[in-house]
């Protein structure tokens, strides 16, 4: 059976995308709101934006790579000066909510506030509109995703249903959806912490050959399929001295294949609405 595959521009076999997820200490506050008064498990957000950002932009600036950096509007207010940088750097700036909220537990009313105070607060620290949207860890609804759409958000990157980006059917309107797994996060391998205890069962962080095989192999089906390979990363576990290395080796491998299309998630949305390359 002769499966489909994407079309790319200038014939490239696959398309690429490094994903920034800036949680900084609001990961941690979401899982335990009490974490306020717990500087030592703050700590282990910020230290993604004092130290791991900066390394992530280097090894970008050195491979030419231009990355979408999913943001919080109260992680750009906190963090102004970081984001500005990104943004000089091109980076593109997407939204996040305001102060990773669970969008499923909230109202269609609370959904839109959290969404419209995030764009708010990344215009007004990044001079830029974000075109982009991934919710915050936890659950979200399809009318987290009309709302967006109504709110100027033109593709979303949150759904595991697919490994190429299609229209998502919202009922009067679509949004570009860019789809994501859980495999190629480096969260789940990395993010460790006593109280509140994360990962719940305890017992993790992953074997780092592990993980970088993990995402080689990731990558050589999207390439053998011609598929979309998005990675997420978050600067707290990926920004750490003994883990930047799995970033750098992983690009090291992508460059050893031809025809590999790096793009944002903006570029794509465009790309898409030009081709319109329904699912």
């Amino acid at each position: 059976m002769k499966l489909e595959r994407p079309k790319w521009p200038e014939n490239k076999k696959c398309s690429a995308m490094i994903t920034i997820n800036l949680n900084a200490e609001l990961f941690w506050l979401q899982l335990d709101p009490t974490c306020k008064d717990m500087p030592k498990t703050l700590s282990l957000g910020q230290y993604g934006m004092t130290r791991g950002v900066d390394r992530i932009l280097k090894i970008l600036e050195e491979r030419g790579i231009r990355a979408t950096f999913f943001t919080p509007g109260w992680v750009a207010e906190q963090y102004p000066d970081k984001l500005k940088a990104i943004v000089e750097k091109g980076h593109e700036i997407a939204a996040l909510g305001y102060h990773h909220e669970h969008m499923a537990l909230l109202s269609e009313e609370e959904q839109e506030s959290a969404i419209k105070k995030g764009i708010d607060a990344i215009e007004k620290v990044c001079g830029v509109t974000p075109k982009g949207f991934r919710s915050p860890e936890g659950e979200l609804t399809l009318d987290t995703l009309r709302i967006a759409k109504k709110n100027g958000l033109v593709y979303s990157s949150n759904l595991c249903d697919d490994d190429r980006p299609y229209w998502k059917d919202l009922g009067e309107d679509k949004i570009l959806e860019i789809p994501i797994h859980w495999v190629n996060y480096d969260l789940p391998y990395f993010a460790f912490n006593y109280h509140p205890a994360f990962p719940a069962g305890q017992g993790r962080i992953a074997n780092y050959t592990g993980v970088l095989n993990n995402w080689k192999d990731e990558f050589f089906g999207c390439h053998e399929y011609g598929l979309c390979y998005v990675l997420q990363l978050d600067p707290a576990a990926i920004g750490a001295p003994g883990r930047i290395g799995l970033l750098e080796e992983l690009l090291d491998y992508i460059e050893t294949f031809d025809g590999v299309w790096w793009t944002t998630g903006e570029e794509m949305y465009d790309y898409c609405l030009k081709n319109q390359q329904e699912k």
